[in-house]
């Protein structure tokens, strides 16, 4: 059997669709099809029942499936072994991280991946926890960092901290500045927030829910540098982490609130595979970014 042909295998089987797999493997949709149908002849049985919504594994594909997620990830373990005897770890990783932390996560996470494994290549996305959650299920990212997440069939949690939520008002609406403010009051604002189903807006939403309320919406956005433009020009506030807005463009346009009775404290955890093991070079990442996160986020407040 030959590898790409079973790397195109495990991606269609696990992404349920050829459509999809096409364009994360980056090749025409009938040429995969073609290289998955000689699999199908070389084994002489069927291994997948293609339907209008997709494709089922048939019995044989969920044996094939099993074992050729064995086979490469032997392989990509056999590659890192060669580059060890070089000296160094190789291969690929993809990150995905949370667009309200990836401008302050981003640059400090390529310098010790570059320092530590110069022959490995890093890429770094930004987007949905839930999307990448799914991501990191059909193996379009190796490793994410996401908010809130829930446990799940194939995905393996390592809880980080908690960051902390603040409200964020142009610096010329609120004379009384830095003053905190209770949650209650926050309902009382017109938000600048992204839409559903953003970890952060349902994070909000829950809490407020908690408390018998309910958010004010005045726009939803889904840029976290759009949003920050708008609260300048004093369309409405937000609620965001420190880290977004002190990382944005002349954060002296903002005031930050603290958030308090209760606070807003999601969750951070990074996501793994549960299914496929990580190799060395992911697993090398995987403790950087939690290093990382670790020192970059923690913050002397806590969850009350």
């Amino acid at each position: 059997m030959d590898i790409k042909q079973l790397s195109y295998f495990v991606r269609v089987a696990e992404m349920g669709s050829f459509t999809r797999a096409s364009i994360v493997l980056d090749i025409a949709q009938p040429a995969l099809s073609r290289q998955v149908r000689l699999l199908e002849v070389e084994i002489r049985q069927n291994l997948l029942i293609r339907n209008g919504r997709g494709i089922t594994l048939t019995e044989a594909g969920k044996v094939l499936l099993e074992h050729s997620r064995g086979v490469l990830h032997q392989m990509e373990r056999l590659r890192e072994e060669l580059s060890r005897v070089r000296g160094s770890l190789a291969g690929r990783v993809a990150v995905g991280l949370p667009p309200t932390l990836g401008r302050i996560l981003a640059v400090p996470l390529t310098r010790a991946f570059n320092e530590l494994m110069p022959d490995a290549t890093l890429a770094i996305v930004d987007g949905l926890s839930k999307t990448m959650q799914e991501s990191v299920l059909t193996g379009e990212l190796d490793i994410a960092m996401v908010y809130n997440a829930l446990p799940a069939p194939g995905i393996e949690l390592r809880a980080l901290v908690h960051d902390e939520l603040l409200l964020v008002q142009g610096s010329r609406s609120v004379p009384e500045a830095a003053a905190p403010i209770e949650l209650a009051d926050v309902a009382q604002h017109p938000l600048i927030i992204p839409g559903r189903p953003n970890a952060l807006r349902m994070h909000v939403e829950t809490a407020l829910l908690g408390i018998g309320a309910q958010p004010c919406i005045a726009m939803e956005v889904n840029s976290v540098s759009t949003i920050l433009d708008l609260v300048a020009e004093g369309i409405g506030s937000a609620i965001l982490p420190r880290q977004a807005v002190l990382t944005a463009a002349g954060p002296e346009r903002f005031t930050l609130r603290r958030i308090v009775k209760p606070g807003l404290f999601p969750l951070l955890s990074l996501a793994t595979s549960a299914v496929r093991p990580a190799t060395g070079t992911q697993q090398a990442t995987l403790d950087i970014l939690e290093r990382i996160a670790r020192e970059s986020l923690q913050r002397p407040h806590g969850p009350t």
